[in-house]
């Protein structure tokens, strides 16, 4: 076993074997040879539950952990991710029932995101979760809703802060996600005439963040807020979600996250919390950081040629299949994800190439200039930190090709 050289060390968390890469104990070689003409997704259960190990040292007792099944909502992946963590955040229907479809109590699963159906909120509140309302005219059809269970809603607050270096903000200034801050007392008091119970709060105020100090800066703004806003509820908050944005590196220069001053801080707010509201819980919700590190996409080289003096490796997968390591799913200057020939891990002979897929477009890149070990037709391309937002944030139906193979190992 060895680690990979020129990639960060995150990603040599990774076995290598014999100069090959292993995913669950595998190589990737043998994995694809089974997996069929088709790239695939491969992710290592191993890693993730290393990774959520790592949480709970980190992380106070008390603190509820829930993972965001939007990251990957594969439903192998979420069943096993379900037996290690506190609860699930959903945010469609079709989340929701992968989430009940795994050992997690309904009553620790979350719904949110904006412009819910009639038919969702139905669901939801047949199943027993809880919906995270995010705005007024959703409260009053949820209040609408006839069923055999009492709705439960928390309300999802949209702060007048964000959550500073984040690569995504959620929140501060007008935003399509939850309900302002200054708008949510009336909101609280007019539940009271509902036939709704108040579960709790949530904020989420960013994702992708490495920055511990702006986590943290937010994760105390958030619980000052809802606090504040307890005094304007119905009954006292079962929970307050105060998000996630823990971030993964992905680019040169990016350093892992520092967990150990954010466990600090999570312990102070959990005492504070503990003073004001006792049988109040604290959650953090996260998605990436859970299972983003645990996966890898793998294509095999289909083509080689060299375009005057550029050498440039075609795979049989692409942006249709992995959006964001092509560089258009949010970046505003292009960045290479960390990219490998899987089975030529460590070799000696090296060059710099461009790996690009089948589709006719010059936006199917997937590396770009990389310096890689010397590749042939047959080689297999690997993408790491390809857990998360990968499979299902994909135009899988681009230019017709088929999709790729998701496989939890």
């Amino acid at each position: 076993m060895s680690g990979i050289p020129n990639l960060h060390t995150d990603v040599a968390a990774f076995e290598v074997r014999d100069g090959c890469l292993c995913v669950g104990g595998r190589t990737v070689t043998d994995i694809m040879a089974e997996a069929g003409d088709v790239p695939a997704y491969l992710y290592d259960r191993e890693l993730i539950r290393q990774r959520i190990r790592e949480l709970r040292n980190a992380l106070p007792k008390g603190i509820s952990l829930h993972y965001a099944i939007k990251a990957n909502p594969m439903p192998e992946v979420v069943a096993f991710v379900a037996t290690l963590v506190d609860g699930l955040d959903i945010a469609s229907a079709g989340e929701l029932e992968v989430a009940l479809g795994t050992s997690c109590d309904p009553e620790d699963i979350s719904f949110a995101g904006p412009g819910k159906k009639l038919h969702e909120l139905q669901a939801a509140v047949d199943a027993g979760v809880t919906l995270n309302v995010e705005s007024s005219t959703e409260l009053e059809r949820l209040a609408s809703i006839k069923s055999a269970n009492r709705p439960r809603a928390a309300i999802r607050v949209n702060p007048d802060f964000e959550l500073k270096s984040s690569g995504m903000k959620m929140s501060g200034g007008p935003k399509p996600f939850g309900i302002d801050a200054e708008v949510v007392p009336d909101v609280l008091i007019a539940m009271r005439d509902m036939p709704i119970d108040f579960a709790g709060f949530h904020i989420f105020s960013g994702a992708q963040n490495l920055n511990p100090e702006s986590i943290c800066n937010s994760q105390r703004q958030a619980l000052s807020l809802a606090l504040e806003l307890s005094a304007h509820a119905p009954s006292p908050p079962g929970f307050i979600n105060i998000g996630g944005g823990f971030g993964i590196p992905y680019f040169p220069g990016d350093e892992p996250l520092e967990l150990t001053s954010i466990g600090r801080n999570l312990e102070s707010l959990s005492a504070q919390l503990k003073a004001r509201i006792p049988d109040c819980k604290l959650v953090i919700e996260l998605g990436r950081y859970i299972v983003g590190e645990a996966g890898v996409y793998a294509s095999t080289i289909t083509d080689r040629k060299v375009s005057r003096g550029h050498t440039f490796l075609v795979v049989d997968g692409g942006l249709h299949q992995h959006l964001s390591a092509s560089g258009n799913f949010g970046q505003i200057i292009r960045k290479n994800y960390p990219v490998a020939i899987a089975n030529r891990i460590g070799a000696d002979d090296r060059e710099v190439a461009s790996v690009v897929g089948p589709l006719c477009t010059p936006l199917d890149l997937l590396a770009d200039k990389m310096e890689l070990a010397r590749a042939d037709i047959g080689d297999l391309v690997v993408v790491f930190q390809s857990g998360a937002y990968g499979f299902t944030a994909s135009p899988h139906r681009f230019l017709g090709h088929p999709p790729p193979v998701e496989l939890l190992l």
